[in-house]
């Protein structure tokens, strides 16, 4: 029965992947190129208008979060609404970052990924830029914020890792740029389930630690400038946050530890792109050939999962090892975590087919279905559900 009791309770814990959608302003070249916008919102309705047709399509997700206009832009670069319509940063990591933290602080692993077409505004909701900082830097510097105000019987872990995977390869953003990478290979454990070998996994007990190294892991990214965006990412960008808690636990006039174990991870994909449109050549073009091919497989693999989701794809093998990426979001991607993502859209008539295929993609990952457990040992486990 107690047995029975448990697998109950992590069959509760399984969810879908929740899904926002977020649609940023005009850029200067689509600005130059006279572009409509062809994106509408209302509450969670997202509606794109193919501009040579008028007709609409209209999808659904968690959230639909419109920052095309309604601010104000300060002195200072800040982004100030002035519009009740209009999300801002904090409102973006209220509505998603807040979840990531509550789901970890549960015990949960959890994953935040954003996608969009290149250009989108993916980095910006993710990292943001000047003022406006985005989820990633205002969610560390909250887990901070939480660890001070947490009871006297609770101590906390925190290690932070940051890498990219560039060209189908692992590099390490901790280590120097020109210094030798090792050959880092993606492995898997009960406890951790998929991880990479050999990371560099850097203890931090402050936000300002954790700033410092995120800085330094940024300036070893790969960059490199496209006609569609002059900053634009060559590779994913995996942040890690390895997150334990040890509560003191007395029974019986005994103490006890219990310890829950989160890893969360924060994911900004490289853009998809078409190379007529980037104009990309030689390591730009190999580049963007190797980012396409595996947004590709991530694109499968969230196919063949929203199809086993509704009962359909019996027999289907879903292929996380066709890419360095899938396998890696293999815990996301209808395993063991709480996942989030977040998609980019380009508001520009311009862009209509990029952002049709991106709202078509997230409309797929809806219908994934996960199975998050509480990371514990099956003795705090057995303790937890005869409590409950």
């Amino acid at each position: 029965n107690i047995v029975c009791k448990i697998q109950i309770q992590q069959q509760m814990s399984g969810g879908g992947v929740n899904v926002a959608v977020r649609v940023r302003p005009f850029n200067k070249r689509e600005k130059d190129l006279n572009a409509t916008c062809c994106i509408e919102m209302s509450g969670q309705q997202t509606v794109i208008t193919n501009p040579e047709t008028g007709e609409d399509k209209t999808f659904a997700f968690d959230h639909s979060f419109w920052s095309h206009d309604g601010y104000d832009e300060q002195e200072d670069g800040l982004l100030v609404k002035t519009s009740s319509k209009y999300t801002d940063q904090h409102d973006c990591y209220n509505a998603l970052g807040k979840m990531v933290l509550d789901n970890a602080w549960n015990g949960y692993h959890c994953c935040l990924f954003a996608y969009g077409q290149t250009g989108s505004g993916k980095s910006y909701s993710m990292v943001g830029y000047g003022p406006n900082k985005g989820i990633v830097p205002i969610a560390t510097e909250e887990i901070f914020t939480r660890i001070g105000q947490g009871a006297d019987n609770v101590t906390y872990e925190v290690s932070f890792s940051m890498l990219e995977i560039y060209n189908e390869k692992i590099n390490d953003l901790l280590l120097p740029r020109g210094k030798s990478q090792k050959d880092l290979k993606v492995r898997e454990s009960k406890t951790l389930g998929v991880y990479v070998d050999g990371l560099t996994e850097t203890p931090v007990n402050s936000y300002e630690e954790i700033e410092k190294k995120m800085n330094s892991g940024y300036t070893n990214r790969t960059i490199g400038e496209t006609q569609m965006n002059k900053t634009s990412s060559r590779a994913h960008t995996v942040i890690t946050i390895k997150f334990t808690q040890i509560t003191v636990v007395s029974d019986a006039q005994k103490e006890r530890k219990t310890i829950r174990q989160s890893v969360i991870n924060l994911v900004d994909l490289a853009g998809s792109e078409k190379a007529k449109q980037t104009g990309a050549t030689g390591d730009r073009l190999k580049e963007g050939c190797a980012i396409n091919k595996s947004l590709t497989c991530l694109g499968q693999v969230i196919s063949v999962l929203a199809e086993k989701a509704i009962g359909k794809g019996k027999g289907k093998v879903v292929p996380y090892r066709d890419s360095v990426l899938t396998r890696m979001l293999q815990n996301a991607l209808g395993g063991n975590s709480k996942t989030i993502m977040i998609c980019a859209l380009s508001p520009a008539s311009s862009n209509y087919e990029e952002t049709l295929g991106t709202l078509r993609y997230a409309d797929r990952a809806k219908k994934i279905v996960n199975k998050a457990v509480v990371n514990e040992s099956a003795q705090d486990r057995l303790i937890r559900e005869l409590k409950e």
